[in-house]
């Protein structure tokens, strides 16, 4: 469906693009290389091609054929038939067939107050240059939106940017002459220094000047009559009904117009807000996390001196199929420096070896202990290993995370402020060696820390990641454990314990390096689930925006935050690409490009800001202006679809994700041979 959606769009903005812009044709006319023939060449105004050559005709004396370029226009055309009736005047408008389709009614004027039509081509095109197909195009397309508009066809042409008959020179000609074979009189003008009363063909723009210009011709009393081109030739007029059937292509064309004007002025807007809201989004990234790090390093008056926090900890690592890498996960626990912790690994009736090797790992270290189960996901492996927490801190870990060795001792310090339930720990991407690793290593430090940072300091964290995270048992237990209401059990618990009275902080300085997705398969499924678990655990939670206290505070900052730039700005995200895409091939390509270009600098500053405070290599910046073209497209095509199938209610399944066991840091320095070559599970 969004694909069948997107295409309808792209179709009609490509066609309402090609149409009004000239893409494969100048807008100004080119210098003649060669004149017109000697035989047009006598300054009659008026050109038709027949099997003996051309032959000319001009007005007879005493008479004006008025004619004017351009429009229907809605500001000077009404004011130009007015001045007509004033002084019973008629006249030829030469009009543009996009403007004849976006302003039906003044063509109907026009026709009704008794003037004559003519083509100006669709989009004032130059017949000249265009390709075979867009001159045909803009003499068709003309046709056609006359038909829609007013139930008529025209037999007069006008080619843009000439006037006098010798302006048909070099390309001119040709296309003139091809025009006259499909049935066109080719009408140009008379020298503007022609005494009117001695017959004149004029030409005037729908403007000020060419108002002026035809309020001054028109009080010229040796002038016997102004009328239109068939009336000083004395011949029927040029304009004749069309059948219905041509109607009906030409309203079809019309509404066609005014759909691609809609999905135009819509684009705009979106474009307006998605670009708001991006330069908004950075900008508090910027504000939020240098007041964050200002805090860190000065000491607020009346801020408690909180005591060093040594208490046992809990580490719980819900396991399956995790044979890849729960070997170095629970090594990397057992190597911290934290004085006194329980590690459980709760099996979750995993097939491979994830059991046997946490059991050999137990067998040698009495920290470790081993649970295993029928598989019920992982809210219920936690809370299975809730059940067997021995201490008042519990810290969740996935099984395909590495903890730096200070990072549990560092985790918990926060908890020392007796109003803290929870704590959420940095979590970097260990296997960033391949481009999609990268991309997904800027997203970590550009989005979720910097979010957290911000959040720290709104206070309304709202999520406190799987990979990384201590709570106090007794909060948890107050909210009935680890919910599995939603697919992501992380924000749902972390919502609940705001709402609860417990506050949620950020230590950025316990670092754990957690394996991401390498498949764009992988990453879509991960990702699928955890827009599609915030989006329920959003509704599960949505009282909290009229609650009091700190959940209410919570509720009315996150809320708004995460509807807005996480879901609002990527569902705008389509329409910025299509829109510079529309730019580039449709409008000023430069005009584009700059904007793109400003855009990817304020995240690239963004971006360097967030590297250089996670203390990470600025080298991989040049990842990002590629991750503008795939991966963000993947991102938003994601919340789309996790915001449809919010929509249709449909029920969304649990999506595990193979392991390769790559989260080490050590795989980071190490050459690729020699990470190749590393043994999983060989850490102290």
């Amino acid at each position: 469906m969004l694909l069948l959606v997107l295409l309808v769009v792209a179709v009609t903005l490509f066609f309402e693009g090609w149409t009004t812009h000239q893409v494969d044709a100048a807008r100004t006319k080119p210098p003649c290389t060669r004149p017109i023939p000697r035989a047009a060449d006598d300054g009659k105004p008026l050109l038709r091609f027949g099997p003996k050559g051309v032959t000319t005709a001009a007005m007879p004396p005493g008479t004006v054929a008025l004619t004017f370029d351009g429009g229907p226009d809605p500001v000077w055309t009404p004011r130009l038939l007015d001045l007509l009736r004033r002084h019973q005047a008629r006249a030829t408008f030469f009009v543009y067939g996009k403007d004849a389709a976006r302003h039906p009614k003044l063509l109907r004027r026009i026709l009704y107050e008794g003037h004559e039509i003519g083509s100006y081509t669709y989009s004032g095109g130059d017949l000249g240059v265009a390709s075979a197909l867009r001159a045909r195009l803009e003499l068709s397309l003309t046709q056609t939106a006359l038909a829609g508009a007013a139930g008529v066809n025209t037999r007069l042409l006008r080619l843009p940017h000439t006037t006098a008959a010798d302006t048909l020179c070099g390309p001119q000609w040709p296309a003139a002459k091809r025009a006259a074979e499909q049935g066109y009189l080719v009408v140009a003008s008379d020298y503007k220094d022609r005494k009117p009363w001695r017959g004149l063909v004029s030409q005037h723009s729908q403007t000020d000047l060419g108002y002026r210009e035809a309020q001054d011709l028109l009080r010229d009393r040796r002038v016997q009559r102004f009328t239109t081109i068939s009336g000083g030739l004395g011949r029927p007029s040029f304009v004749d009904a069309v059948p219905v059937a041509d109607e009906v292509k030409g309203a079809g064309l019309i509404w066609s117009k005014k759909l691609g004007q809609a999905f135009l002025t819509v684009m705009v807007w979106t474009l307006t807000l998605a670009g708001t809201l991006g330069v908004l989004r950075m900008l508090l990234f910027t504000v939020f996390a240098r007041l964050h790090v200002r805090r860190l390093h000065r000491y607020r008056p009346g801020a408690p001196r909180l005591r060093e926090v040594r208490d046992p900890v809990t580490v719980l690592v819900p396991a399956y199929n995790e044979e890849a890498g729960i070997a170095s996960t629970v090594y990397s626990l057992l190597a911290s420096t934290h004085p006194h912790f329980q590690i459980i690994v709760i099996d979750d009736g995993s097939t491979d070896a994830t059991a046997d090797i946490a059991e050999s790992i137990a067998d040698a270290d009495p920290r470790v202990t081993v649970i295993r189960q029928p598989n019920g996901g992982k809210p219920s492996a936690l809370n299975t290993g809730l059940a067997h927490a021995r201490y008042d801190i519990v810290v969740m870990v996935d099984a395909d995370t590495i903890f730096e060795p200070e990072a549990l001792a560092r985790l918990v310090q926060p908890l020392a402020h007796p109003a803290v339930g929870a704590v959420s720990g940095n979590t970097k991407v260990g296997n960033r060696r391949s481009l999609m690793g990268k991309w997904q290593h800027l997203e970590y430090v550009l989005g979720f820390n910097l979010d957290r940072r911000m959040f720290e300091v709104l206070e309304c964290m709202p999520t406190v990641p799987g990979a990384i995270g201590a709570f106090r048992r007794d909060a948890l237990m107050g909210v009935g454990g680890v919910s599995d209401e939603t697919l992501a059990e992380d924000t749902d618990l972390t919502m609940a314990l705001w709402r609860a009275g417990w506050r949620v902080v950020y230590e950025q300085s316990a670092v754990a390096w957690t394996e991401v997705p390498g498949t764009l398969r992988q990453l879509w499924r991960q990702r699928y689930r955890w827009c599609y678990g915030t989006l329920q655990s959003m509704w599960k939670h949505r009282r909290a925006v009229v609650e009091v206290g700190p959940a209410g505070r919570f509720g009315r900052r996150v809320l708004l935050y995460v509807t807005l730039f996480q879901i609002v700005l990527p569902l705008c995200a389509p329409v910025v690409d299509m829109f510079a895409l529309f730019g580039a091939l449709f409008r000023d390509p430069v005009e584009a490009a700059l904007v793109w270009f400003g855009f990817l600098s304020v995240q690239l500053v963004t971006a360097a800001y967030a590297l250089r405070l996670d203390r990470e290599r600025l080298r991989v910046l040049w990842v990002l202006p590629l991750q503008q073209f795939v991966y963000r497209q993947l991102m938003y095509l994601v919340v789309i679809h996790s915001v449809t199938t919010a929509l249709l209610g449909t029920r969304l399944k649990w999506h595990s994700m193979k392991r390769a066991g790559t989260a080490d840091p050590y795989l980071l320095e190490a050459p690729p041979d020699e990470a190749r070559r590393s043994p999983q599970g060989s850490r102290p």
